[in-house]
């Protein structure tokens, strides 16, 4: 058996989808280590929250970190700190970003010009300005650069498998037309239970509580109804269809906070005023009835003329995107090759298992391109 190649790995972030990565991880390591043909030994180095930090000045592994993280003094590492903690490792490094933090985000081309690959799920890299997304690629080996990996498939749709399909049909010579989809488990839960196809639902207000309750809304259900959530999911997109969009803010996105409730002092008082809308949204539901129709909270990409758009829109019951249950997520691409008959990707589109395993698949990638 060939001498096992050492990877060393550091994690932020120990939220929902960090602790699931990080269970994931253990058992990957556990797998590579026995590979007959390439072993390999997984070190976990540095594990950090935005408070506390875990790691040693000689990169020996971290073991349990579950019971020595909450009890830590270490602050972490400033970032320009922790590239160069990280790039003196004895052995190649792949930097696991669990977060939706800006700053961190904003640091990969710094991380990557040293050779360190990323893996996240993290939107905001890659759906903020324009020229962010460029420096990131321009870094990295699988961009135009000569860096470290990076791959963020569970930035959008979790684990399934949408950022690699749809680079796949354009690094093969497909042209994609339109990318239509329901994008966020949220909206997908609050509007089947809203206006199920088979008829009736509750009131608007009613379903967001309980959307609240079931834990599929951020703690701000402001935070999901502003729509920029889907508005970044589709940047992402558009710029792998070779849109060059500037930012989620430079196209239309449909806000389904009503105007007076948007300077509400919290999330609470959002909810306990919302009801006095539920008007409004029991009129959109009516006239898609009469229409046979339901409405569902959409996202789309026209390529060929450059226009991104999420908000509502009214659907046929028997289309796709209607039929959706639960918290699904629904992404069709139509292209040239495909015609008229979308290719169409759905499934669990959130959730710390499936988005974890969309980071975990990513290292795999990573792993594989290492040398």
């Amino acid at each position: 058996m060939p001498s096992p190649r050492q990877v060393f790995i550091a994690v932020i972030g120990t939220g929902g989808v960090g602790k699931a990565f990080l269970s994931q991880l253990s058992q990957l390591a556990s797998t590579l280590s026995r590979s007959p043909s390439n072993p390999t030994t997984i070190s976990l180095i540095w594990v950090s929250t935005s408070k506390k930090a875990l790691y040693h000045n000689d990169y020996q592994p971290l073991s349990n970190w579950e019971t020595s993280l909450p009890t830590s003094s270490t602050p972490p590492l400033p970032l320009p700190a922790l590239a160069e903690y990280l790039v003196k490792a004895p052995g190649k490094v792949v930097l696991v970003d669990n977060t939706s933090n800006q700053a961190v985000a904003d640091s990969y081309p710094l991380f990557l010009t040293q050779g360190i690959s990323i893996v996240t799920p993290n939107k905001k890299a890659f759906s903020s300005t324009f020229a962010l997304w460029t420096s990131i690629f321009s870094a990295a080996s699988n961009g135009t650069g000569s860096g470290g990996y990076i791959f963020h498939e569970s930035s959008v749709g979790a684990g399934l498998p949408v950022i690699s399909t749809l680079k796949e049909l354009v690094e093969t010579g497909d042209s994609v037309v339109k990318i239509e989809g329901v994008f966020s488990g949220t909206m997908s839960f609050l509007f089947n239970s809203f206006q199920p196809v088979s008829g009736g639902g509750g009131k608007f207000s009613a379903e967001v509580a309980a959307a609240k309750a079931k834990g599929f809304t951020e703690p701000d259900p402001r935070d999901d109804l502003n729509g920029l959530d889907v508005a970044r999911k589709l940047t992402i997109l558009a710029r792998l269809a070779g849109l060059p969009i500037e930012s989620p803010t430079s196209f239309p996105v449909q806000s389904l906070i009503p105007k007076e409730l948007e300077s509400c002092a919290s999330g609470d008082e959002f909810l306990a005023r919302l009801p006095e809308f539920d008007a409004q949204m029991d009129e959109l539901k009516a006239a898609a009835e009469k229409e046979g129709k339901v409405v569902r909270f959409v996202g789309s990409v026209d390529v060929p003329k450059g226009e991104v758009k999420v908000g509502l829109e009214k659907f046929d019951t028997s289309h796709p995107i209607a039929a959706l249950k639960g918290s699904d997520n629904i992404i069709a691409f139509y292209t040239k090759r495909y015609g008229d008959n979308p290719l169409i990707i759905q499934g669990a589109g959130a959730g710390g298992d499936v988005t974890a395993m969309g980071v975990t698949g990513d290292l795999l990638k990573v792993l594989r391109l290492l040398q």
